[in-house]
């Protein structure tokens, strides 16, 4: 099985003063998911949302996340 990862620095908006170094990765989609809505919804102050849980899932890479 392929690890899965979701790096949060592809997805802020380039143009924000705000930037952030985090990237996920577990072995289940479900599991980045979970952690990577937690992280937008606490760091960024996004509302855990279904859109949020699916602009997330599409944004879910396998491998592990470049340096």
């Amino acid at each position: 099985m392929a690890r899965k990862y979701f790096d949060c620095r592809e997805h802020l908006d380039p143009d924000s003063a705000e930037r952030c170094s985090v990237a996920i990765s577990a072995d289940s989609e479900d599991e980045v998911i979970e952690a990577a809505v937690d992280h937008v919804v606490q760091a960024h102050g996004f509302d855990d949302t279904e859109e949020l849980r699916e602009q997330v899932r599409t944004g879910i890479k396998e491998g592990t996340p470049p340096l």
